[in-house]
């Protein structure tokens, strides 16, 4: 008999779940709704959703749309696809994440405040991310957008330098792009920057080490294109290696090892909570 258990702190972020959130309330009065890009990063909800009413569309898509509805899901958009959408008479159900709309609005008042001394303002984060697009937007896409660490050649080091980050990038990562940025900085000049990572997130990261380590075996759930699942698995695979990442249930076809006897399971801010109680009863069943 194994015991398994489901770690508390995994599951949506506010921000999915504000998201999902507006598709179900709109879908409740709505055959169906348009939502630009996948609302998360996992194909088991989106396909839920989708069953509901809920149509992934792409920017081409939206491109032909006129008089209607459309999400735009926690990522944010830029401005140019607000513009767009009022010029074409689209009714924006706007699921933007706060964190993220409140991340918009400080690149914003910043690029417009400095654009008399050049400021650069550079964004630690994936480079073609939805919610970097967003914020790059934001600064008429003159943002300089560093992902890692020696792309800071991109850097004009002889003039001001503003940095933010993504709100899922890692606090490790942004310190030492500060200490690297702030080394190369020419002689009195300004750089500034702002910790904007998501709380939500990174304080997710020593409870799931501690979660991992206290178990004999990880089941680890996301979907293969949330970055934000790759990030928190690998902080399980450092602290326990007898962690496996799966995407579904279905995934799991033989039992654990005899010597396995505690087994947790944990997922990403996109990974829903269903979904890893539906990989407990698989677990269950399988490992009589």
């Amino acid at each position: 008999m194994i015991d398994i258990e489901i770690n508390k702190s995994s599951g949506f972020c506010f921000g999915v779940i504000n998201a999902i959130k507006h598709a179900e309330e709109e879908l409740k009065t709505e055959d169906s709704l348009n939502c630009l890009g996948e609302i998360v990063h996992n194909s088991q909800e989106v396909e839920r959703l989708a069953n509901k009413g809920l149509k992934t569309i792409n920017y081409k898509d939206l491109e032909g749309l006129r008089n209607t509805k459309v999400l735009f899901r926690a990522h944010g958009e830029p401005p140019e696809v607000y513009a767009f959408a009022h010029a074409n008479n689209i009714k924006i159900v706007d699921a933007t994440c706060p964190v993220v709309l409140r991340l918009q609005k400080r690149i914003r008042t910043k690029y417009e405040e400095t654009r008399d001394v050049q400021a650069q303002i550079v964004i630690y984060g994936k480079i073609g991310h939805a919610e970097v697009n967003g914020l790059v937007g934001q600064t008429n896409g003159e943002a300089i957008v560093v992902q890692k660490l020696d792309e800071i050649t991109k850097i004009d080091f002889s003039k001001p330098v503003i940095l933010f980050s993504q709100t899922t990038m890692s606090k490790e990562g942004f310190a030492e792009l500060i200490e690297n940025i702030s080394e190369r900085m020419a002689d009195g000049v300004d750089f500034e920057y702002f910790d904007t990572i998501c709380r939500q997130v990174s304080n997710r990261i020593p409870d799931l080490d501690e979660f991992a380590r206290e178990k004999d075996w990880i089941y680890f759930i996301a979907g293969k294109n949330s970055s934000n699942g790759k990030v928190l698995y690998q902080i399980c695979k450092d602290a326990n290696p007898n962690t496996t990442f799966i995407s579904t249930a279905d995934e799991i076809i033989e039992p654990l090892p005899d010597w396995v006897h505690h087994v947790g399971i944990c997922g990403a801010t996109s990974t829903p909570k269903w979904l890893m109680e539906e990989v407990a009863k698989k677990l269950k069943a399988i490992n009589l």
